[in-house]
């Protein structure tokens, strides 16, 4: 073991059961996107770096992208994130595509950062999206989405809120504070590091930033007001359209929300723990309304979100709302082999129950039949299908319901049958 070589930093090794809660998500991913009319959509994993300068922000490029040339000298880097990819992909067929798009995905990425609790270099997001709708109501809609997927995996209200400000908003705001538009930028960024920094050391980061001592006041007495989007006529139209959606109890107004991205420009989301000691979001995004322009296409406006599975993971263990069969066979039913000469008999009834539509595991190899109902029930497996001699003379299989302890003979022609009415007569066990 000592010369194993280990794995890359920040990535990660994903075995049965970490497998199954990934694709837990996924699946639920995939029926909440379906359940709203979203189309399934992905990009290629490596991307050039000219797509995320100057529009992603500074950090994002120069610190966090595993960028490299290739062998013609052009940088590229593995994808950071998707929404330059997605706005690329439509400027390429803006005239032949049907707006709104409504497309959502789900996909690794990479991203040079300190792994720690809730952050790997490499993850898996859920991407959704409404590009050439640039109503309010297209961003409730994505609300709602977020909502439906806490919903569906067992979040209550109380345990997860997303919380909803708006750029323009607090340009506005900003504006009347005497912030120039040279500065609002910072201030944004500054607005995005409250919660990373101490009171003192923000303060002193505010000041360094160009902020006035009046200034600097007035923005905490911004960041202070939770009836601040009675002043926005977008977030007046965003919350009715909320509460027509049915998922007003998951959605707040929070002033300091603002996301770190340099293309939002309108509504912006993040979605937070509640009660717990997980500080990261869960997930992020908002309207980007210039960006299409930024790639080389024709203006078109566009709203979206992210969500790694990385904090939801966390989230659900913690609260035990993970699917309790981890680690588990994905089979339901296993075939004993009895010995060599038995063996191909054992590999016709098991291809016989697997045409039936049943999950089915055989045995590779002639062993005792206590060692294979040992591995039967460390795996969870609910059906054990013996087959002997004497059940091989007789065209018969013995089926034992390992659940209840119990076991019926019958022919090889009716055992599918016999398997589904145990399985359905006793669902949950």
């Amino acid at each position: 073991m000592k010369n194993l070589i280990p794995s890359i930093k920040g990535t990660r090794d994903f075995y049965p059961e970490e497998m199954m809660v990934r694709n837990f998500l996924y699946a639920t991913m995939r029926r909440v996107s379906e359940s709203f009319g979203y189309q399934e959509y992905d990009g290629p994993f490596l991307e050039s770096i000219d797509l995320y300068a100057a529009k992603s922000g500074e950090e994002l490029v120069k610190e966090q992208s595993f960028v490299f040339p290739d062998r013609g000298g052009d940088l590229i880097t593995l994808r950071p994130e998707l929404t330059p990819t997605l706005v690329r992909m439509v400027a390429q067929r803006q005239k032949e595509l049907v707006f709104p798009l409504r497309w959502w995905s789900w996909g690794p990425f990479w991203r040079y950062e300190r792994p720690q609790k809730g952050r790997t270099r490499e993850f898996f997001q859920w991407n959704v999206d409404i590009i050439g709708a640039v109503s309010p109501e297209a961003d409730a809609e994505l609300a709602a989405v977020m909502a439906t997927f806490f919903k569906q995996v067992g979040l209550q209200p109380d345990e997860v809120k997303v919380l909803v400000n708006n750029r323009r908003l607090m340009e506005a705001e900003l504006e009347k504070l005497g912030v120039g538009a040279d500065l609002r930028a910072d201030v944004f960024r500054l607005i995005d590091r409250r919660d990373k920094l101490s009171a003192n050391d923000w303060d002193a980061y505010a000041l360094e930033t160009g902020l006035t001592t009046l200034q600097l006041k007035g923005l905490k007495n911004l960041l202070a007001d939770n009836g601040l989007w009675q002043n926005s006529d977008e977030l007046v139209r965003f919350f009715r359209a909320v509460e027509a959606l049915g998922v007003s109890d998951y959605v707040v107004f929070a002033p300091h929300i603002i996301r770190g991205l340099d293309y939002y420009t309108g509504t912006v989301f993040e979605a937070q723990e509640q009660k717990g000691d997980i500080r990261r979001a869960i997930l992020g995004g908002g309207r980007y309304d210039n960006l299409m322009a930024d790639v080389g296409g024709d203006p078109l406006p566009g709203v979206g979100f992210a969500m790694g599975d990385l904090v939801i993971t966390l989230i659900l263990e913690k609260l035990g709302r993970l699917p309790e069969e981890r680690g588990s066979s994905p089979a339901t039913v296993w075939v004993t082999v009895f010995d060599e000469e038995h063996m191909l008999y054992s590999f016709q009834a098991a291809a016989e129950l697997r045409q039936a539509g049943l999950k089915v595991g055989v045995s590779p190899t002639a062993s005792k039949l206590p060692k294979q109902f040992k591995y039967a029930d460390r795996m969870g497996i609910k059906i054990v299908v013996v087959v002997g001699p004497d059940e091989a003379a007789r065209d018969q299989l013995t089926i034992k319901d390992l659940r209840q302890g119990t076991q019926q003979i019958v022919k090889r022609a009716g055992a599918a049958a016999a398997i589904r009415e145990l399985l359905e007569s006793n669902p949950g066990s």
